[in-house]
């Protein structure tokens, strides 16, 4: 049997029920709660034949491993990573595909952020390394409110040949900095496009930097040193969907 986790939350094992991207094994809920939310994850769950079982509150947070579960969890399969070819397949026909280049986010409190609003903002996928990275956990579910369950994640072994691979497609890579030359919005987004985002400690490191096309900054006030990597992807995301959607 292939290996199997634990999802945990209303929306992550709700998210995960309607994306059809993960298989069910059995679903866990608190015997101790009633309410419309469970009985609907419950309702879906019975129309995928996945069985349902009723235990007790300290029974599920042993299971979730956290008492933070809403009152469900299911053992699932584990996430499905998405090749770099076909992730950039999905793209926007006349824009083409607009990803995120994750360099070495390590909290996944900012990548579950990160994923909620890079499907938000209509993203076509997210590349993360394999190494030094948050991975799609179910911990990084539950923070991105069960966006992750809907969105393609292709995890590499070296971002640099990844980034390499892009350009040959055709994809312009732009990294963000705060000592970028770019201005962010005086930069046109609307083409091919993959974002790297730097880690929360070290920003970009040098080689990936070395690769990207350009470097973009978001202009700030005062002296303060920088934004938080969730806020600071999102800021890009949305002025890439802003121009985007313009055309």
């Amino acid at each position: 049997m292939a290996k199997t986790e634990i999802l945990f939350g209303i929306h992550s094992v709700g998210e995960a029920l309607k994306s059809f991207r993960r298989e069910f094994v059995e679903l866990f809920l608190s015997g101790d709660k009633d309410s419309r939310r469970l009985d609907k994850i419950a309702g879906m769950a019975e129309k995928r034949n996945v069985p349902v079982r009723r235990i007790n509150a300290e029974k599920l947070k042993s299971l979730a491993g956290t008492d933070a579960h809403q009152g469900v969890a299911a053992r699932v399969g584990q996430y499905p990573f998405t090749g770099l070819s076909t992730l950039i397949g999905s793209g926007n026909k006349t824009r083409g595909p607009f990803v995120l280049l994750l360099d070495h986010i390590e909290d996944p409190q900012n990548l579950g952020a990160i994923i909620r609003t890079a499907l938000c903002a209509g993203m076509n996928g997210i590349v993360i390394p394999k190494d030094r990275s948050a991975g799609p956990t179910p911990a990084v579910s539950r923070s991105s409110a069960g966006a992750l369950e809907h969105m393609p994640v292709c995890r590499v072994t070296n971002l640099v040949n990844a980034i390499q691979q892009l350009k040959k497609d055709g994809l312009w890579i732009l990294g963000l900095d705060r000592m970028g030359e770019m201005p962010l919005y005086a930069t046109d987004l609307t083409g091919p496009l993959g974002i790297v985002i730097g880690g929360e400690d070290q920003g970009i490191r040098p080689l990936v930097k070395k690769n990207c096309d350009g470097l973009i900054s978001i202009p700030q006030t005062g002296g303060f040193n920088s934004l938080n990597a969730s806020v600071a992807a999102a800021v890009v995301m949305y002025e890439a969907f802003r121009q985007r959607r313009a055309l």
